[in-house]
């Protein structure tokens, strides 16, 4: 590492521009200076602590409602838990309607519930930390978990790729979960061809948009960051 790499200077410009209320990262040129950043597992550890910093300022300066991770994830347990519910109503209940639409609604409260809870248990069991819950998007509300950016640069890229991929592959695991109790649960045929239709579309949306926007894309890169460090090895 050495200075004429512009590292610090360019640590030291962004910070300032957040300090000062800019939050849009990507404009100021951070996620570039970390694209370098992570290319080096020794820059990775060493700039850990700031770019963490700017990234926590950044994100809270911008960020209006968030809560703490325990409530966070204490809320999709109870989410869960009310899927749960529903599979029971469905192995129970006279009604094959009944049976069939709660069947129903347990995979689409499992596709919900699974997906950040799971980000969480990888990034734990890899030695990540997280900040927070909060709001993504206002329509739909989406719950977004926010992660401690230092922690993240520490631990090995692979790692950082599978946390990612953890709540993609969790969402679809949920409605074929739900799918797996409509043989015992006598619900009608379409209960089933309606769940396996949500399993089918929410894989297409992996294949075709999150590769490109989201848990997949961030996956890929960081398996390429994996690549690009075992050939500088």
């Amino acid at each position: 590492m050495s200075d004429a790499d512009g590292y610090p200077a360019e640590f030291e410009r962004i910070e300032a521009a957040v300090d000062a209320g800019q939050t849009d990262l990507r404009t100021l040129g951070f996620w570039r200076l970390l694209a370098r950043v992570k290319a080096d597992p020794v820059l990775a550890h060493h700039w850990a602590e700031q770019a963490g910093r700017i990234d926590r300022k950044a994100w809270e300066a911008r960020t209006w409602l968030s809560v703490p991770v325990w409530f966070g994830n204490a809320v999709l347990a109870v989410g869960a838990l009310v899927g749960v519910v529903a599979v029971a109503f469905a192995l129970t209940t006279d009604s094959e309607e009944l049976a069939g639409l709660a069947l129903i609604f347990a995979a689409l409260d499992w596709s919900a519930t699974f997906h950040v809870p799971a980000h969480w248990l990888v990034g734990r069991a890899t030695r990540m930390r997280f900040l927070a819950y909060y709001v993504r998007d206002l329509i739909p509300p989406i719950p977004a978990l926010k992660i401690d950016y230092a922690t993240y640069l520490r631990v090995a890229p692979e790692a950082r790729a599978w946390m990612h991929a953890s709540g993609a592959i969790a969402s679809k695991v949920g409605p074929f979960l739900a799918l797996a109790f409509w043989p015992a649960s006598g619900a009608p045929g379409w209960a089933a061809w309606a769940i396996l239709g949500y399993g089918l579309l929410i894989i297409g949306t992996d294949v075709f948009i999150s590769t490109r926007k989201s848990d997949w894309k961030r996956f890929r890169r960081e398996m390429r960051i994996a690549r690009i460090q075992a050939a500088n090895r």
